[in-house]
C-alpha cells in the first residue's frame, strides 16, 4: 500500500513515482519466495522474516496489481515472478474474513478480464452475501461469527464493493450503521477506524474508473 499511494502522489509530483520504483526494486527480493509466496512481515532491516509471521495469501496478488498499475516495463521481471504466484494459487485461495475479502474484490476490478480475477471476485461476493447481517446492515468478521464485527472492516469491504460497483445500497447502509456503532474497545480511537471511514465515503483514487485501470 505504500507503494501504491506513493504512485498515486506521483502524479502530482513526479519524483514520488520515482521512489515507488526505486522501492520495489529494493524490497521485492526479500519478501519474495520465488515460485512459492510472498512474506508477510519482514524485519526493519530486511535481514529475515519477522518473528511468528509466515506467507501472506493476498500479497502475490497486490504485488501484482500496484507493481502494473505503477510501470509495467521497468518492473516486468517483479511482475512476472508475482504473476506466477497468482497463477499457482488463485483456484484454490478462499478467502473468509471480511477485510480479506473487501482487499480482494478490489484487486479484481483493475484488470477485471483475467481468469484469476474472475473467479475471486465471484467467490469473494458468494462470500460476503453470506456475512451480511441485515438487520441492522453490516458485514459479520467471517461465516458463522454473525455478531463479530469491526467498523474499520467494513469499511474495507465497502472500498471493494465501491470498486466492483456492487451492492450500493449496503455500503450505503453499513457506513450509516457505523456512524453511531461503538465498540467500547481501542477501535473506537484508533486512527485505522478513523482513516478508513474517510476512505469508504470518499474513496477518490482507490477507485479503477479513477485511475484508468
Amino acid at each position: 500500500m505504500w507503494v501504491f499511494a506513493l504512485s498515486r502522489l506521483g502524479r502530482i509530483v513526479p519524483e514520488y513515482r520515482s521512489k515507488a520504483i526505486q522501492l520495489v526494486k529494493d524490497i521485492h527480493p526479500a519478501f519474495l519466495i520465488p515460485g512459492r509466496g510472498v512474506r508477510w512481515k519482514m524485519l526493519e532491516d530486511l535481514s529475515g522474516p519477522y518473528p511468528g509471521f509466515g506467507s501472506g495469501s493476498l500479497d502475490p496478488f497486490h504485488g501484482y496489481i500496484v507493481y502494473r498499475l505503477l510501470d509495467e516495463d521497468t518492473l516486468a521481471d517483479e511482475i512476472r515472478q508475482m504473476k506466477t504466484i497468482v497463477e499457482r494459487s488463485y483456484e484454490n485461495l478462499v478467502i473468509t474474513q471480511d477485510l480479506g475479502l473487501g482487499m480482494m474484490l478490489w484487486m479484481t476490478c483493475f484488470f477485471p478480464e483475467e481468469e484469476w480475477a474472475r473467479v475471486q471476485r465471484e467467490r469473494s461476493l458468494a462470500i460476503l452475501d453470506r456475512m451480511w447481517i441485515d438487520p441492522p446492515g453490516y458485514f459479520c468478521r467471517e461465516p458463522g461469527a454473525h455478531s463479530v464485527k469491526f467498523a474499520f472492516t467494513n469499511f474495507g469491504v465497502s472500498v471493494g464493493l465501491q470498486a466492483a460497483q456492487a451492492w450500493p445500497e449496503r455500503v450505503a447502509r453499513l457506513n450509516s450503521y457505523f456512524e453511531t456503532y461503538r465498540s467500547g474497545d481501542e477501535y473506537d480511537t484508533d486512527a485505522i477506524t478513523h482513516v478508513m471511514a474517510c476512505v469508504s465515503s470518499f474513496a477518490g483514487d482507490f477507485m479503477p474508473q479513477r485511475i484508468g485501470a
